[in-house]
């Protein structure tokens, strides 16, 4: 059966970047009608806080991206602790002892020399005695994995044929001197001990995939099959990363986006298929294809968002809106039609304040100069509210007598003295909601 994984670490809230990564990853699942597993990676206890884990699932949920388990790498340290005695009784797990600034002075070394900076694995050519006195002097060390050196290969779902020379990278180190498991190693025994068969992530994990390969052969797992789809930059190729923290889920949700508008953009994007806004989690699955990604970095731009999420919520039926209708203050027996004349006049729900607002107070009239002495005339003929359908064909017929003015001399000024708005919705379906018309004489 298919099984994937998402796996944030609970240390700050999900933003775009890693909405990619669980997005693909529930969508292989969901269309093999297979397992979606949400794993945080919780290893960290100082940076990691039950607070973060909760927003996790909440902006999951937002999008209805269901999991069908959780796991946390807190509650399976005794299974890490397992992995790596194994991984010492064969010879592949070895303590280091070197300080930040040995290791910075090693690589420059090495660089000056025109040698790749990896680790020298100087720490195999100590004897018990030095280790001793080293972890007397400096505390313990950091535990790395030994990798064979040779060719780590797999056919990348997203990237195609990938070849690394292990020679090339360093022993990772998978146990940090204080005793915290790393990701390389809580991750590969998951993967192993959960049956994952598909892992998608980023591509900045490429190197991290070949030595997870080698480690989970090291414990005769399964090696599931790896896609590192592209990063995402700017609208302009600049870097993201910096920006990740401003472009988190929440505050695109509080910024009005809407679900499906963020779904149907970010599983299409950086594809050779056309962005299409869906509308249903279903369609999206149906169309989903993992094989029509490209290996470029992909350009986002949140307000690519805003588009979709005015064509969904100018799809919404009244019964979806009708609470945030009626806690605007709209009576009842005006809401429906607000709704109709508001839903293809917005972006996001909020605005639909701004449109009450309009209707309930009036607007501040836009008149131009040459406009001013037909739009005193016409403020003469508009009589107090209420109106009806018939008001603004019944007025503007009447000023068009009066002053002579027609066509777009005549509708254009009279709709901004009325809404301030060169544009917006048909005037006779606006006029019926108007509770107020502010009048300059």
């Amino acid at each position: 059966m298919t099984t994937t994984r998402f796996a944030p670490s609970p240390t700050g809230y999900i933003h775009v970047g890693n909405l990619r990564t669980a997005l693909f990853n529930f969508l292989i699942a969901r269309k093999a009608g297979g397992t979606f597993i949400l794993r945080l990676d919780d290893t960290d206890p100082e940076r990691s806080k039950p607070e973060y884990a909760d927003a996790i699932m909440e902006d999951l949920e937002w999008l209805g991206l269901t999991w069908d388990r959780v796991e946390r790498q807190s509650e399976r340290l005794d299974r890490y602790h397992a992995a790596a005695n194994t991984l010492r009784d064969m010879g592949r797990f070895y303590e280091a002892f070197e300080t930040p600034t040995e290791l910075d002075l090693k690589r420059k070394k090495q660089l000056n020399m025109g040698k790749p900076p990896v680790y020298d694995r100087s720490a195999l050519a100590l004897t018990d005695d030095e280790k001793t006195a080293l972890r007397t002097e400096r505390g313990n060390g950091v535990w790395r994995f030994k990798l064979d050196h040779e060719r780590i290969e797999w056919d990348d779902g997203i990237l195609g044929d990938i070849s690394i020379d292990a020679a090339s990278v360093s022993d990772p180190v998978l146990i940090r001197a204080d005793g915290q498991f790393l990701y390389t190693l809580a991750s590969v025994c998951d993967d192993v001990d959960f049956g994952i068969t598909h892992v998608v992530r980023g591509s900045d994990h490429v190197t991290n995939t070949a030595t997870q390969i080698q480690i989970i052969k090291a414990l005769d797992g399964i090696v599931p099959s790896f896609a590192h789809h592209s990063l995402l930059t700017g609208r302009e190729g600049e870097a993201l990363s910096k920006r990740l923290g401003t472009l988190s889920l929440r505050d695109l949700r509080a910024g009005g986006v809407e679900p499906m508008a963020l779904l149907s953009l970010m599983a299409r994007l950086g594809s050779s298929q056309p962005i299409e806004l869906r509308a249903s989690m279903d369609e999206i699955i149906a169309g989903f294809d993992l094989s029509t990604f490209g290996a470029a970095p992909t350009k986002f731009d949140e307000n690519d968002l805003f588009p979709l999420t005015a064509n969904v919520n100018a799809a919404k039926p009244y019964a979806l809106v009708a609470d945030d209708i009626r806690a605007l203050g709209v009576p009842d027996d005006l809401a429906p039609r607000f709704w109709d004349v508001a839903r293809e006049n917005i972006t996001t729900l909020a605005d639909l304040e701004g449109w009450w607002a309009l209707c309930r107070d009036g607007a501040e009239p836009l008149v131009a100069d040459e406009d001013a002495e037909m739009v005193a005339t016409a403020m003469t003929l508009l009589p107090p509210p209420p109106y009806d359908d018939t008001t603004w064909k019944t007025w503007t017929d009447a000023v068009k007598e009066a002053t002579g003015r027609k066509g777009k001399g005549l509708f254009m000024p009279l709709r901004k003295a009325v809404t301030g708005m060169e544009r917006g919705p048909d005037m006779s379906s606006l006029m019926p909601l108007l509770q107020k018309v502010r009048a300059k004489g």
